[in-house]
């Protein structure tokens, strides 16, 4: 069998990277990764290698007026903003906010490694089978015992089984073929975060870096991030392997599964996880006044609805989707759940305030206006 992964809104699967300032330069409205190997073979034979090392060593963005050249002739990749208009957001922010992370590849070129997809489909079934039974007795033994890492860890293999007895052991997800390298864009993602706007209502603010906010009218006042993605519609396939051993009552007895996952329950799950956080990012976005990301969190609901008899599922995965799309809490709403977090002491002043958790949430821009969570993709197995 295999697997195809259409991206649904700009996705990143980060390989732990960043291109710092001095690895590449902006030039005709793209990011251009410089070659720095053939450039030392081209220095070296002559005068410049040694100021061009010391700048290296000393400056935070190469100077433009003594090394564009190099932008245009040496350049190893070159990757397009989305948008014309962030090479001008770029110019005006300092280089400790040019750090560009990046997406996972090979020599071949980007890929989904297999790791992250399978990952992303046990957070979902996971979220989907946690009880506010569970949830309760986690909040009592956090009361009463140290190490609460230990306790969402004991949780998890209440859930889904510990490696060995994984409900997830008879799935087998390969990495996919890499894409053309064209497929990726620098995007531009600003964070926002709301606010007390009177009684009883909330107002829609940026986030400027290292603190403070700016108004939701003024979203070019803000500090952006700059983000290499694969844009939507692009397609990632690889091998799905469903292991029918595992389907033996013999071997499901053995491993204390009442009933054993399928390819069909396991879409079935991640949709049913994926509807629950779409509502709660319809909501932040009614919330926040965002029209365009509203009509496009939507559109998502809308897809989904029409995969319930597909052997396919919608996902949110990779980087960017914070809290919601890594935690298997459930809706962080519930006072249950808000209980939990009290306790925590990263969160604990969070939940205090009384605003909706998480109050922030990473907005993808296209043509230069707020329009989607990062990281949402379908997922079709044939």
């Amino acid at each position: 069998m295999k697997y195809r992964l259409t991206c649904l809104s700009p996705v990143l699967i980060g390989d732990g990277s960043h291109l710092a300032p001095i690895d590449y330069m902006v030039w005709r409205n793209q990011v251009n990764v410089l070659d720095q190997n053939r450039i030392f073979r081209l220095l070296a034979k002559g005068p410049r290698l040694e100021n061009y090392l010391k700048q290296i060593r000393r400056a935070d963005k190469l100077d433009f007026a003594s090394w564009g050249g190099f932008a245009q002739n040496f350049a190893g990749r070159r990757i397009p903003f989305e948008h014309p208009s962030y090479a001008a957001y770029w110019e005006k922010l300092g280089a400790e906010h040019l750090r560009i992370p990046t997406f996972v590849s090979s020599p071949s070129g980007p890929y989904l490694p297999g790791s992250a997809l399978k990952g992303a489909l046990r957070t979902a079934y996971l979220s989907l089978r946690v009880t506010p039974g569970m949830l309760k007795d986690v909040a009592a033994r956090m009361g009463r015992e140290r190490g609460t890492k230990s306790l969402g860890a004991l949780l998890e293999d209440r859930i889904a089984g510990s490696a060995g007895t994984s409900v997830l052991k008879p799935f087998s997800v390969g990495d996919s073929t890499p894409v053309d390298p064209g497929a990726l864009k620098i995007f531009l993602v600003r964070t926002a975060t709301l606010a007390p706007g009177g009684p009883g209502k909330l107002a829609l603010r940026w986030r400027q870096a290292p603190r403070g906010s700016v108004e939701a009218a003024r979203p070019e006042s803000s500090t952006p991030l700059f983000v290499e993605m694969a844009a939507p519609d692009t397609v990632f396939e690889g091998r799905w392997r469903e292991n029918g051993f595992y389907q033996r009552p013999e071997v499901a007895k053995a491993l204390r599964w009442k009933n054993p996952l399928t390819t069909k329950s396991l879409m079935e799950a991640a949709n049913s996880a994926a509807e629950r956080l779409l509502q709660i990012q319809l909501r932040y976005a009614e919330i926040a006044g965002l029209d365009l990301l509203r009509e496009n969190v939507r559109r998502l609901l809308d897809r989904l609805a029409r995969l319930r008899r597909e052997q396919a599922c919608m996902l949110c995965l990779g980087w960017g989707g914070g809290f919601l799309s890594k935690s298997a809490g459930g809706n962080p709403s519930d006072e249950t759940h808000r209980q939990i977090l009290a306790q925590l002491s990263y969160y604990s002043r969070a939940i205090r305030s009384g605003l909706p958790f998480p109050k922030t949430r990473r907005i993808v821009f296209l043509e230069d206006r707020p329009a989607a969570f990062p990281g949402w993709a379908l997922l079709e197995i044939s």
